[in-house]
């Protein structure tokens, strides 16, 4: 395995906004994409929202560039996905059987992953664990999730703040021990603390009146930290990473 050189990350095409925010010395790294940025283009009209502005082979699963005057040729293996109105943590790698490896560990739920959300209510309990039984479907390209199904989905939630002025939002901490599409998005409705800005499984009236009156209109969900331990050439290596919750999560509890 070649591991790449600086100047491959220092040149690397991102999207608007998105930011390198670690990576180690086998070539896995992590970005923080904001609120709008697509993990993968579906196509070539989608380039300039991802998270590269790169060509997506979607059989491979990685993002490639040929040579031009901002730096070499390359490829990034993607590894995990947000939903495209989620902020917060992507990883890649520029090494393809890296990518094998840490995929593998996705699959068999080896990674630790922390999201903060801020929700309209405020949740009975500080603590406790969410398992429901899920419904995924996909129609015309886009996924659709219930709290009706057959598919196991557990998450643990912890309640960080309560926003004081209003009593009526909380900021939230949920670790999925699953990885189902919308599965925090479907568990925070399912308890009657839907995420504010969810267009999808949200409370809508709470929503327009929300960007009314803050003037934000994105979803406060926001990947803020993914841990884990991997094994390569008989080393093992601990890789754990944060991005900093955005300005208008910390904003409404001043």
């Amino acid at each position: 395995m070649t591991v790449a050189a600086d100047n491959f990350w220092s040149t690397l095409p991102l999207g608007r906004d998105v930011r390198l925010v670690a990576r180690d010395v086998n070539g896995l790294a992590a970005f923080n994409k904001p609120a709008g940025t697509l993990s993968q283009p579906n196509s070539t009209r989608d380039e300039p929202r991802a998270l590269l502005t790169a060509h997506y082979d979607i059989n491979g699963e990685f993002y490639f560039w040929p040579d031009s005057d901002r730096g070499p040729a390359g490829k990034l293996w993607l590894l995990n996905r947000l939903d495209s109105a989620t902020s917060g943590l992507l990883l890649a790698t520029a090494s393809e059987k890296l990518a094998y490896e840490i995929r593998a560990l996705f699959q068999k739920r080896h990674i630790k992953k922390v999201y903060n959300a801020l929700v309209f209510g405020v949740p009975r309990e500080s603590r406790e664990v969410w398992r429901d039984r899920l419904a995924v479907e996909k129609r015309g390209g886009q996924i659709r999730t219930s709290a009706s199904g057959h598919i196991p989905a557990e998450s643990h939630m912890r309640l960080l703040r309560v926003c004081k002025s209003t009593k009526s939002l909380g900021l939230i901490e949920l670790e999925p021990r699953t990885g189902r599409s919308h599965q925090l998005r479907v568990q925070c409705a399912k308890r009657h603390l839907p995420i504010v800005g969810d267009a999808t499984y949200g409370d809508f009236r709470a929503n327009r009146e929300f960007a009314k009156t803050t003037g934000e209109k994105r979803l406060f969900l926001h990947s803020l930290s993914t841990e884990f331990e991997y094994t390569l050439k008989g080393r093992d290596h601990t890789f754990s990473v944060t991005a900093p919750l955005p300005e208008e999560f910390g904003a409404l509890f001043r």
